[in-house]
């Protein structure tokens, strides 16, 4: 995952298959938090190799990739071959088909890295072969796939939200010391990419016991301001819901949910507050009323015994890891809890998405393989 806006300069600049795939890929990040619940898509227009037009979803309702590049390419299209992300939509929706586009302008050929799932808008492919134009299944499928994972969730069939669990950790994978600190475990460049990362997704959910310990707002502060800003979840725990934190003040405007056993104490409190309260007996079932609920895509912050639940139940999509170049040793409190696990040749291997540094801490994002 990444947050990189750079655009290619005004110079003519040759690309490969594989590289304008990549370029595509980098270009949909922009509509980050600005085109949910439609997909990130990103297209590059080629000429004898030569990007002869870029563009992005930058805005839900706003212009498709394609046709930003098209606009950008002008006659220059004709001829070209774009590379696209996702397929080519072929349905009317908010804006007119994609493919059609693609034909008017004179595109020779279409590159895409993965096919359009929704069955309302799938069909660009085939409306584009009946045009004589080359369909083809291009590089970056596999990156493709993970950048549209949130989208690729909504038509896989399962009745609750693509679940992503972040946690910021020491070395030896604790997220507070002794005595229940963890502001700041991260350093300055890994908070700001967490706002990022937070701008994308329906919901932030933590454990009610990281409401009582850290007091957190669960807001978006950084320079992608999200077209709906996400909605608080608090996942209330054994010792109930505490009623004197920032968050529930604002409950009510910020459409809050609590996700509660039936009879936890303070739920009283926050429901009169505004925020709704979903009685759930098992973590899977609280997904599913957030499903019913709109929560789509659900980011969950911690703490450890949220953290281990929802791994304990297969219910986790992605982990994003921020470590930290310091030990808290025992005392510390474990980045996962209440979860046995599994013996070393039974456990499950992710698949990394991302690694690279964030100042001196080390970012690790994994999919489920």
């Amino acid at each position: 995952m990444s947050n990189s806006r750079e655009l290619l300069a005004d110079e003519r600049v040759v690309l490969t298959d594989a590289q304008a795939m990549e370029r595509a890929i980098a270009l949909a990040w922009n509509g980050w938090g600005r085109v949910a619940p439609n997909p990130l898509v990103g297209c590059v227009l080629l000429a004898d190799g030569e990007v002869v037009g870029e563009g992005w979803h930058a805005e839900f309702g706003g212009w498709h990739a394609e046709r930003m590049a098209l606009e950008s390419a002008g006659e220059r299209a004709r001829g070209a071959t774009a590379f696209v992300t996702l397929e080519p939509c072929g349905h009317t929706g908010q804006q007119p088909p994609c493919a059609d586009a693609l034909i008017a302008a004179g595109v020779r050929r279409v590159v895409a890295a993965v096919a359009d799932p929704n069955p309302a808008a799938a069909g660009g492919a085939d409306r584009l072969r009946a045009a004589g134009v080359v369909v083809e299944t291009g590089p970056c499928q596999r990156e493709a796939r993970h950048q549209l994972a949130p989208f690729l969730h909504l038509h896989r069939g399962l009745r609750r939200p693509w679940v992503a669990l972040k946690l910021a950790t020491s070395v030896d994978g604790r997220i507070a010391d002794a005595a229940g600190r963890s502001q700041w475990i991260s350093g300055p460049e890994a908070r700001a990419w967490v706002q990022w990362l937070r701008a994308g997704f329906d919901a932030i959910g933590v454990g009610g016991a990281t409401v009582a310990a850290d007091d957190p707002q669960l807001t978006v502060r950084g320079p992608v301001v999200p077209r709906v800003a996400p909605r608080p979840i608090v996942f209330a725990g054994r010792e109930g819901l505490p009623a004197d934190r920032r968050i529930i003040s604002g409950a009510a405007a910020r459409a809050t949910i609590v996700v509660a056993r039936p009879g936890t104490p303070g739920g009283e409190a926050w429901a009169a507050a505004g925020a709704t309260v979903l009685e759930a007996d098992r973590l899977e079932v609280g997904l599913e009323q957030l499903w019913h609920a709109g929560v789509t895509s659900l980011l969950v912050e911690g703490g450890g015994r949220l953290a281990g639940a929802l791994l304990r139940d297969d219910l986790v999509d992605r982990a994003c890891l921020v470590q930290a170049p310091l030990f808290l040793g025992d005392a510390g409190r474990p980045a996962v809890a209440g979860w046995a696990g599994l013996p070393l040749a039974e456990s499950e291997r992710w698949t990394v998405v991302e690694r690279r540094a964030l100042g001196d801490d080390a970012l690790l994002v994994m999919d489920r393989a």
